[in-house]
């Protein structure tokens, strides 16, 4: 994978602590191989403000248990099939990822194949966890995050927001969750503050940043480029402990 650690001098917008730290296994450790994932923001406009549609992951699941989180998994087998995109779609979302993992040589065939195959990826999620089809066209390419070196479980997750069509209505339908439904973003952030529901880094940043926009409309027409984002070893624990430590 082409490292995007902040070794190749760029400096990522609205940094956070650990953002482009290299990612240095312990010695005599081997740092675990991230799996190609894919999560999608699903935004809609309500009388009380930008809501947003989570899940709580039960408390029993190996990854994120408990945590609120957006609909989304893994890439598999059949996701490298890809779909039938338009090119100028898969050009467009081959160059949001360019400082991604999978968007090295932007422009050229694999940069293409590889943003439709997480593309198809995020469709198939959500289809499968939430019952709604989406539009690739209404999908847009928001940002990306790799989970620290130092967990025994680790992602390079394509986050992607969301706007589904007049109608479309996503509903709870996986057994990882306990429920999922449509929130307002400023009362997740509130609850969370107050320590009442948990987030993972991402979800909580995320959140912050698009309920900072307000509409639907003011994402999606955001100039947004996307750096990714490589937390430290140990960042995880020190952003638990400080979650713990401020309640």
């Amino acid at each position: 994978m082409t490292s995007t650690d902040g070794s190749n001098g760029v400096t990522p917008r609205n940094p956070v602590p650990g953002r482009t730290a290299p990612e240095r296994p312990a010695p005599g450790s081997t740092v675990p191989e991230p799996r190609l994932a894919a999560s999608v923001i699903l935004l809609r406009d309500a009388p009380g403000g930008l809501e947003t549609f989570v899940q709580h992951r039960v408390a029993t699941m190996d990854f994120a248990a408990g945590m609120v989180v957006f609909p989304g998994g893994r890439v598999d087998a059949a996701d490298k099939a890809g779909r039938e995109y338009p090119d100028g779609l898969l050009d467009a979302h081959a160059q949001d990822w360019k400082l991604a993992s999978i968007g090295a040589g932007a422009g050229s065939a694999q940069a293409r194949a590889d943003a439709g195959m997480v593309l198809a990826a995020a469709q198939r999620e959500v289809f499968e966890e939430a019952g709604l089809r989406l539009d690739a066209a209404d999908l847009r390419p928001w940002a990306n995050w790799v989970t620290p070196p130092d967990m025994p479980k680790r992602f390079d997750t394509y986050f992607y927001v969301a706007r589904p069509a007049p109608g479309a209505e996503p509903r709870h339908q996986t057994t990882e969750a306990s429920s999922s439904l449509w929130m307002p973003v400023r009362d997740i952030l509130a609850a969370e503050e107050a320590g009442r529901l948990k987030l993972m880094p991402p979800t909580l940043f995320l959140l912050k940043e698009v309920g900072a926009l307000g509409g639907v409309e003011a994402v999606w027409s955001a100039e947004h480029p996307i750096v990714p984002v490589h937390p430290a070893a140990g960042a995880m624990a020190a952003f638990l402990k400080g979650r713990t430590n401020r309640r």
